[in-house]
C-alpha cells in the first residue's frame, strides 16, 4: 500500500458522499418534474430489478428498511407497486412493480434522459465504466469488512461446539 493511496483514500470517500448529494438534488429535480420525488424514484427502480423484499431493497440502495418500507406503502397505495407471496418466506413479501409503476419508472427515466446525455458527454464512456469498477470494487471491500466485523446472528456468541452459551449453563 502506498502512502499516497492511503491519504487519498478519505477524500475519496468524502468526494463520494458529496457526489451522493449531488446526484439526489439531480435526481430530486428530475423527478419532481414527473410528479414524483427522488427517494420514490429510487424505490422504484431498485424494485424493477426482480422480486426483492423490502429488507433487500433497502439493503441494495443502503438505506433503512423503515424508510423503503414507508415509500413501498404510498406506492402500494397508489397502485405503483404490488407485494405478492414469497415462497421463500412467509412473512416478507416481494415487492413488484404494477403496469402503471413501470410507466412511471419510464417516465422518470425518459426525463432523466437529458442529464445522462449531459454527463456522458463530460466524462465519456472509459470513465464511467472505470468510475462503476473502482466502485464497485470499494462497495465490495466494504461489504467484506462490515460481514467481517459482524458476524451473522446465528455465529455471535457460540463458543466452538456451536451451544449458545445460554444453552451450555443447561
Amino acid at each position: 500500500m502506498t502512502e499516497n493511496a492511503f491519504s487519498e483514500l478519505p477524500l475519496l470517500i468524502a468526494d463520494l458522499y458529496q457526489a451522493a448529494g449531488a446526484m439526489r438534488a439531480v435526481g430530486e429535480r428530475v423527478a419532481s418534474g414527473t410528479g414524483q420525488t427522488q427517494a420514490r424514484w429510487q424505490v422504484l427502480s431498485v424494485f424493477s430489478t426482480g422480486d426483492l423484499t423490502v429488507a433487500q431493497g433497502a439493503r441494495r440502495l443502503g438505506v433503512a428498511r423503515q424508510g423503503v418500507q414507508r415509500i413501498v406503502n404510498e406506492l402500494l397505495s397508489e397502485g405503483l407497486v404490488v407485494d405478492e407471496s414469497n415462497p421463500r418466506h412467509r412473512r416478507s413479501a416481494v415487492i413488484q412493480l404494477t403496469d402503471t409503476g413501470l410507466a412511471t419508472l419510464a417516465e422518470i427515466t425518459r426525463a432523466a434522459e437529458g442529464w445522462h446525455r449531459l454527463a456522458v458527454r463530460e466524462l465519456g464512456s472509459d470513465e464511467i465504466l472505470t468510475a462503476r469498477r473502482v466502485l464497485r470494487r470499494l462497495i465490495s471491500a466494504a461489504a467484506d469488512q462490515e460481514e467481517a466485523s459482524n458476524p451473522p446472528a446465528s455465529k455471535r456468541g457460540r463458543p466452538p461446539g456451536g451451544r449458545s452459551a445460554r444453552s451450555a449453563m443447561r
